[in-house]
């Protein structure tokens, strides 16, 4: 995994609608970055819908949520429109950022593995974590970021 204070690699992947994004497009934002292994997996499912629920939190802290996997583009947007997900997910079929991020060992890997990033407005790494509980780790990782209320 990447270290908090590492500059995020950028990249050039397709989102689950076909366009194409880039991690340089949110220069100057934060970003949450969430590697999950596969769409429509009960796990992923969870971790998603909370990220769903909470987006609107994210969004007046100013955060761009990007959900990642191997999926294809049809797979995500299959989950997406499922589940109503409001932000852009990330379609790794090379598993170019995966590798680049550490959520893979290699572009052989069938799943990511499923850690998150907070990337800040500098494009350096904020958070790096490597155990994540699905269901929880949208709502706590909400409270880690400039804006929570315990701050």
């Amino acid at each position: 995994m990447l270290k908090v204070g590492d500059v995020a690699p950028d990249f050039r992947v397709q989102d689950h609608t076909g366009k194409e994004r880039t991690l340089s497009e949110f220069k100057g934002k934060r970003v949450v970055l969430w590697f999950y292994p596969k769409a429509d997996t009960p796990g992923c499912t969870a971790e998603g819908c909370g990220f769903r629920d909470n987006f609107t939190e994210y969004e007046k802290r100013g955060v761009q949520v990007l959900g990642v996997s191997f999926d294809t583009p049809a797979e995500n947007a299959a989950f997406v429109k499922k589940f109503s997900f409001p932000f852009p997910l990330l379609c790794d079929v090379k598993r170019e950022i995966g590798v680049a991020y550490g959520a893979a060992p290699d572009k052989n890997a069938k799943y990511a593995e499923r850690i998150s990033y907070v990337i800040g407005p500098d494009g350096k790494i904020e958070q790096a974590i490597g155990k994540v509980q699905a269901k929880s780790h949208p709502t706590e990782l909400l409270g880690t970021l400039p804006g929570a209320k315990n701050r």
